[in-house]
This record gives structure tokens, sequence and C-alpha cells, in this order.
């Protein structure tokens, strides 16, 4: 009640739990046998997870990447409202970091955010807000160092098309958890008008980050909202080649991508074969060029091949992924 500014705060000391329970509409039942609704027991009970089971919040970062061996596990448990604030400030201490790119051409330098706290706000509380608690999977956010992923269950009302999600066209026709909405309203955490979609679409834009993803399947079974990290987190920047002022080499990037790694993407501008890409780069061992060099682009999402199910094929090629182009275009630029 303070967090909100309730006016119920004045008197919230004169009356007793059953009848403050009441008036906040989280007690119901008659007199004699007063419960506690499922909104009370999510907002104002330490330990809800007693009660519905995974309700927690689960924060993973992967510093070597989601194939990788370690990895970094924070859980939030405790009040809703609690849990998704404590959530957002260890994400913005911990994984959020602003870059600055300084152009020739202009004095003003380009600011931006690996992600943008805004977008992954609306992200977190919009799991938080839809997701079902009879469902015994916490919400996960997963970081690593290309996308900062928040998985919740399960997905969204067969009423809003994926196509209309991706856009920022949906509305929907029903809401899940109504009344946590209302409380996370009360808390600024989210404006219930199907505001949250569009939002992320646009916070992502004005950062000039690549477009979010968002996932699910033909059962809803699951809600997958992907932020990819904004491309000057990939990409350190661009510097001449000795001897030629007039052209310029990506080298060096804040991923670790190698420069032959870096001389693959602009070959893969154009569908290339494996024979193609360890020639230019001079290797002959096909091993090792796949994993030091060819792998690790794949997995990053900078390339992709050209026939996916028969990765073997012997008519098998790489291009450029839309992620590779936007790395090579603001370097070009």
């Amino acid at each position: 009640m303070h967090d909100i500014g309730s006016e119920l705060l004045a008197e919230a000391r004169e009356l007793d739990i059953e009848t403050l329970g009441r008036r906040m509409n989280v007690v119901g039942g008659p007199s004699e046998m007063a419960f506690p609704k499922n909104v009370g027991l999510l907002f104002f009970n330490e330990q809800p997870e007693h009660f519905f089971p995974a309700t927690q919040i689960d924060v993973v970062y992967f510093p070597d990447g989601a194939g990788g061996d370690h990895f970094e596990e924070k859980v939030f448990k405790g009040p809703l409202g609690r849990i998704t604030r404590d959530a957002l400030d260890y994400i913005n201490r911990n994984y959020l970091k602003e870059g600055v790119t300084k152009h020739a051409d202009r004095p003003q330098a380009e600011r931006f955010w690996n992600f943008p706290l805004a977008a992954i706000e609306e992200a977190v509380v919009n799991a938080v807000y839809h997701r079902s608690y009879e469902i015994r999977e916490p919400i996960e956010i997963r970081i690593d160092g290309q996308e900062l992923m928040v998985l919740s269950f399960p997905g969204p009302d067969r009423s809003i098309r994926l196509q209309d999600l991706q856009a920022g066209k949906a509305v929907s026709r029903r809401y899940r958890n109504r009344r946590i909405g209302e409380f996370l309203k009360e808390l600024d955490l989210t404006e219930g008008r199907s505001t949250g979609v569009p939002k992320i679409l646009r916070v992502m834009k004005a950062n000039n980050s690549p477009e979010p993803i968002f996932e699910t399947d033909d059962e809803r079974s699951y809600f997958l909202i992907r932020l990819p990290i904004h491309t000057g987190f990939l990409i350190d920047e661009v510097t001449a080649v000795e001897g030629d002022p007039d052209v310029t080499d990506q080298v060096g990037t804040k991923q670790g991508l190698s420069k032959e790694q870096v001389d693959l993407l602009q070959t893969c501008v154009e569908e290339a074969p494996i024979t193609r890409l360890m020639n230019v780069v001079g290797r002959s061992n096909r091993t090792k060029f796949r994993a030091a060099v060819l792998n690790p682009l794949l997995n990053s999402g900078l390339i992709e091949m050209t026939q996916p199910d028969s990765p073997r094929s012997p008519t098998q090629k790489y291009r450029l992924t839309a992620l590779g182009k936007q790395i090579l275009a603001k370097n070009k630029g």
C-alpha cells in the first residue's frame, strides 16, 4: 500500500487482518470460514511456492554461450511483485552494458545498450502476468553473448495470431490472470492493455537493436521472447588495412571472432560451399576448420546452412543470416 500510495494505508493499522484483506479483495468466503484468494497468496505471502510450485524466476547467464561448461544462476522466490523487481534489478546491475561508437564523419557518438532495460521489463512482466501458476515450470531468463530470452508457460491465448504478435498488432480477447494484472498495474509494472509487445518492438528499434522474436508452438504450450544483442557488442570497430587507407577490414569482435571468421562473413554474402570457405582462410584440415572457425559462426547465428536438414550433404552451402548482414552493413557504414 505504501508503494502504490493507497489511501487505505492511513487506516490499515486500525483494521484486523480479515477486514483489511477483504478491503483489498484478497480474502473471500463467509466470516466464519474466511480464506485467502489465490492473488493474495501470490502477492502477500513470503512463500507462494508452497501453494503454487515453481512460482519463481530463474536468471541464468552463460558466459561461454549456451553450449559452454560454465553458467551463473540466480533464483528469485517470494511475493510476485518483489521477485519481479528484484530479478530486473539483478539483471540491470550485472548484465546490462552501455556501448559507444565514434564516427569519423560526425562529432556525435552513438550510444546504445546491449539489451535495453525497458524491453526486458516488458518481457519479464508479460511472463509474470500471463504464465499459468498451475504449471510447475518457473519463468526462465537466459542470457548469453547473442541474446536475452524470457521463457514462460503456456503460450499466448489462441485468439492471438503469431503474425499479429510479431507485428505488434495483437490484441487479446481474453486475459489470463486478470487480478494479477491489476496488482502489477498498481505497482506501475504494466498497463494491462496489450501494450507490452508493441513497447518491446518500439524500445528495441529506438536502441537500434535487431528486431525481437516471439515464439510459440501450435499447441501454445510455451512462449519465448528473444531479445537479440545490439550488433555493436558483436563487432568492435572498422580499421584500415595496412598499406591501403581506402580499404577497410573488420578485425576483432567483443565476442572473440577471429579475422578468419570475419573474412568468412564477407564471403558468405553469397552462398558458398565449405571448400571455398576453407580456401578463403587458407585451411586444409576440414575437422579443425569446422571446430575452430565455422561452427562458432553457425552457433552464434551469424551464418546458416542452405540445407539445415542435411548438414553433411555434398551440395551444402553457407550464407549470411539477417544478424550477419546487420553486422556487415553496420561496419560498412
